[in-house]
């Protein structure tokens, strides 16, 4: 007698997207404002950088989700309170990798502009649990070409709201990706990517009053951030 169908298991730490590990594959359907164009974002990213940085293998797709291989590991968010230092400097390390590829063959990319994440953090970073060392970097739809600052910047703000007592560790991930943007441009730069997410939200028919007043607030204590 064969057993009971095997359930879906939904990711942890997935905001926006409904993603579910099934069949040993990772399955992400997209919600939200524009999902067909983040979809088609994601399939670009996955495709360039196949082979050449370490993001999941695109097994297949349709118009509403994505199937990718699963790699298994432990999220950055998970780790980065008991090893700020390993976690953060490989996040700089990840982010100087990723802006360094050359990838014009799919991208228009000029006047100092790389392929940046658009959601770049530990976040979205998938650690060897038994290496610390990053297995795979995941959620490539925001990825566009743009400035190195934007996904640095994000990164730093993921640690500023969700984890301000690892602050004084964040000169490590600079420290690994060999520079440290001044803090006019890095507070810019999360500046408008608050922004962006509170338009983001507003668009979404479904978001509830309460996220949209999150962001609303996330914008205001962004703004009072000091280096």
């Amino acid at each position: 007698m064969s057993g009971a169908p095997q359930q879906p298991e939904r990711l942890a730490h997935g905001y926006t997207n409904l993603t579910t590990v099934e069949g040993g594959r990772v399955i992400k359907r997209y919600a939200g404002p524009d999902a067909l164009l983040r979809r088609e974002a994601e399939v670009t990213a996955l495709k360039v950088l196949a082979g050449r940085f370490p993001v999941p293998a695109l097994i297949g797709q349709d118009d509403s989700q994505l199937a990718l291989s699963f790699v298994p590991g432990v999220p950055g968010q998970e780790i980065l309170q008991q090893r700020p230092d390993e976690v953060l400097f490989a996040v700089g390390r990840t982010g100087r990798a990723l802006h360094g590829l050359d990838v014009s063959a799919a991208y228009e990319i000029g006047g100092g502009t790389v392929l940046v994440h658009g959601d770049f953090g530990p976040q979205n970073m998938v650690f060897d649990a038994t290496t610390l060392r990053p297995a795979v970097v995941v959620d490539l739809e925001f990825a566009h070409p743009g400035d190195p600052v934007e996904d640095l910047a994000w990164a730093e703000w993921i640690v500023r709201t969700h984890h301000p007592q690892l602050v004084d560790s964040l000169g490590t991930m600079f420290e690994g990706y060999g520079s440290r943007p001044p803090w006019r441009q890095r507070h810019a730069a999360m500046l408008e990517k608050c922004r962006w997410a509170l338009d983001f939200v507003r668009r979404w028919p479904a978001a509830e009053a309460a996220s949209v007043a999150m962001w609303q607030r996330r914008l205001e204590v962004t703004t009072d951030f000091r280096d």
